[in-house]
Formats: C-alpha cells, structure tokens, sequence
C-alpha cells in the first residue's frame, strides 16, 4: 500500500501532517505554561485533593508515573497516575491534573460514553493487531470475505477512536470548570488552562482523522476487488 499513489496523497500524508501539527501544538503549549508558577503555588497533588474534596472524589488514589506528559486515569485501580512534571506547580500541572480526575469523574458517575469505549477495547485492539493481515492476506488468495472481515475489525479500532473523542473532550470541560468553580487559577491562569487542554484534544483529533481516512481506503481497496 506503501507504493500506491492513492494512499500515499489521500491517507498517508495527511495523517503524517495533522499529527505533526498535533504534537506541536502540544509541546509547544506544554513548554510554555509548564514554565508558569500558578498564583496560589499549589502542587498537582494539592490540585487533586481539593478537586477531590469538593466532587466526591475521595475514593480515587493518587500514584506516580515516570516521563513526561505520561499522567493517565486507570480505572481498573481507581486511580490518576501523575507524572514528575504533573506534581510541580506549574499552570500546565493544574490542567492535567484535573483532566484525570475529569476522567475519574466519568468513571465513579457511570459516564456512557466511557463505560462504552470500555466496553469495545477488546474488540478494538484485535481490529488493531490483525485487520490489516486479514485484509491483505483476503486480497491475495482472493478471498474477499476474509478482507471484509479485516474491514470490520478495523472498523471496531476507528470506533474507538472516535468515541474517545468526545471522552477526551467531556474530561477537559470538567477540569476547566472544576479549576474555574473552585478559583483553583485567576483568568490569566484560565488561558493557560485552555490552551494546553486544547492541543492536548488535537492529538485525539489528529489520530480519528487518520484512522477514518485509512479505513476509507481499506474499504474502497477491497470494494474494488469485490
């Protein structure tokens, strides 16, 4: 597929570009607003206590994480696991800090959209690993049923990514407005806040509009041979 136009202008190119721009956008709003003490001097960790005092939250732990930018919500322990950067006092800590609990908010409230990605992960990282073999390996003994099944699956993977979407973006609106609501950042702070959340949902953005083009492809591929 590597040596067809097609793929190379209309899938290939335009993921490598939007992902590009996605991770500059991130490093870039990262850089800045990590370097930003914010004005109450409270750490991520002291961030995450009060957000949990005042939503609720208790129950969820606190761990850590080595990198940078690494900071994840496990559900399985009840858990936001928050990179060294993300226990500074950085404005850029803030935000990401109540992005996870954003996502542990979801999780302890029974958030749809969350239960179901959930749900679909087995058949997601299935659809990842082996549609690709399928379809290739359907298109070259000439057994299309066995390329549409590697559609289908891949298909499952794209799902995924799409409604991590809205996931991604319901745990950032909590975080700004559990900052906001508990004067946890003054209005300067709030910029700071948006603009490291908002590139940080570009990336999502970027990896959905990948995978929808390459399924695209796959299926007008296949449907040629059909």
């Amino acid at each position: 597929m590597f040596y067809d136009p097609t793929y190379l202008i209309w899938v290939l190119i335009p993921s490598l570009v939007l992902a590009a721009f996605a991770q500059w956008r991130v490093k870039s709003s990262y850089a800045k607003w990590v370097k930003v003490r914010n004005s109450r001097g409270l750490t991520g960790v002291e961030t995450a206590q009060i957000i949990m005092r005042e939503r609720g939250l208790e129950s969820v732990g606190i761990g850590r994480v080595p990198g940078e930018m690494t900071d994840h919500y496990d559900p399985r322990t009840k858990t936001i696991n928050l990179s060294d950067s993300s226990m500074g006092d950085s404005v850029a800590a803030l935000s990401i800090v109540a992005h996870e609990l954003g996502h542990a908010e979801q999780d302890l409230t029974g958030n749809a959209m969350l239960n179901f990605r959930t749900r679909i992960v087995p058949v997601a990282n299935l659809g990842s690993k082996l549609s690709w073999i399928l379809i290739v390996a359907g298109i070259m003994m000439n057994l299309l049923q066995l390329s549409w099944l590697g559609v289908l699956l891949f298909a499952a993977a794209v799902l995924f990514t799409l409604v991590t979407l809205p996931v991604e973006f319901d745990a950032s609106r909590r975080a700004k407005g559990n900052l906001t609501a508990l004067r946890l950042v003054t209005p300067a702070e709030s910029n700071g806040v948006n603009a490291v959340l908002n590139a940080a949902a570009l990336t999502y953005v970027a990896a959905a509009a990948g995978a929808v083009l390459q399924l695209a492809y796959w299926i007008a591929v296949v449907g040629r041979r059909d």
